[in-house]
């Protein structure tokens, strides 16, 4: 008898987190709030579907997000202009070499045709992927007030967390946090 009920209330509980997570009421990445030096980055309360946008990578061949599905990607939004954008640039490339779960995308969005490459490769980020929003869609999409603009994306496709502002991504912290977030 005290066996069957330990059954029922193990089932209801079970049943009552698949309610609460299916409303977006509880989350799996609750508990897991970012180490100091990436205190700009600010959970979700509840996360929702990131916008189905798409962008050019150097030969111009168009990507979507929907590419990186399964996957944790940290979308970054920066411009050649931005102080603070080309400032953080080399600490997303030592994320991108050290947190291999996460896969780090880095996006242009000056409004006029540079080498993005080539800018990327003299301020340390050589390594990092080129793709650019020349359209502006990405920022239109994900409402972004300023630069730098960085998205985390769950492997769901949901926006986890946002950060509006530069931080240190490459530091020993933020790697350790995005490794025991992707599980590598």
């Amino acid at each position: 008898m005290t066996k069957k009920i330990i059954i029922c209330l193990a089932v209801i509980a079970a049943l009552a987190l698949g309610v609460l997570y299916g409303k977006g009421l509880l989350s799996v990445h609750q508990g897991f709030q970012p180490p100091a030096s990436l205190a700009v980055l600010q959970l979700e309360k509840a996360p929702k579907p990131a916008p189905d946008v798409h962008f050019s990578d150097a030969v111009g061949a168009r990507h979507g997000l929907d590419a990186f599905r399964g996957r944790y990607v940290l979308l970054n939004m920066w411009a050649t202009w931005c102080g603070p954008c080309v400032n953080e640039l080399p600490s997303l490339a030592r994320l991108a070499e050290f947190a291999p779960g996460l896969k780090v995308v880095a996006i242009d969005t000056d409004s006029t045709k540079v080498d993005a490459a080539g800018f990327l490769k003299s301020h340390n980020a050589g390594s990092l992927p080129v793709y650019v929003d020349s359209d502006h869609m990405m920022l239109r999409s994900f409402v972004v007030p300023g630069l730098p603009t960085t998205i985390l994306i769950g492997p769901d496709g949901k926006v986890i967390a946002r950060a509006e502002g530069p931080a240190d991504w490459g530091s020993v912290d933020a790697v350790a946090y995005f490794k025991r977030i992707t599980g590598t």
